[in-house]
């Protein structure tokens, strides 16, 4: 029985690792083939993972 490993990096809430898409304009070129724009997601900034959580700096008093 085959066991799944999954990648150790956090993928994005927002694109859930799909960070990159192709969206028609809705207009047609010469050729016939339809006009798209690629899009990147804003909150990783086309990476797909998730930034690392921040950490809490405590100030150690001596």
């Amino acid at each position: 029985m085959p066991e799944t490993t999954y990648a150790r990096l956090r993928r994005c809430h927002d694109c859930d690792g799909f960070p990159t898409v192709a969206v028609t304009i809705g207009t047609r070129a010469p050729d016939g083939t339809r006009e798209t724009v690629t899009v990147a997601c804003p909150a990783c900034r086309g990476t797909g993972n998730a930034a690392p959580a921040r950490t809490a700096l405590t100030r150690v008093r001596g």
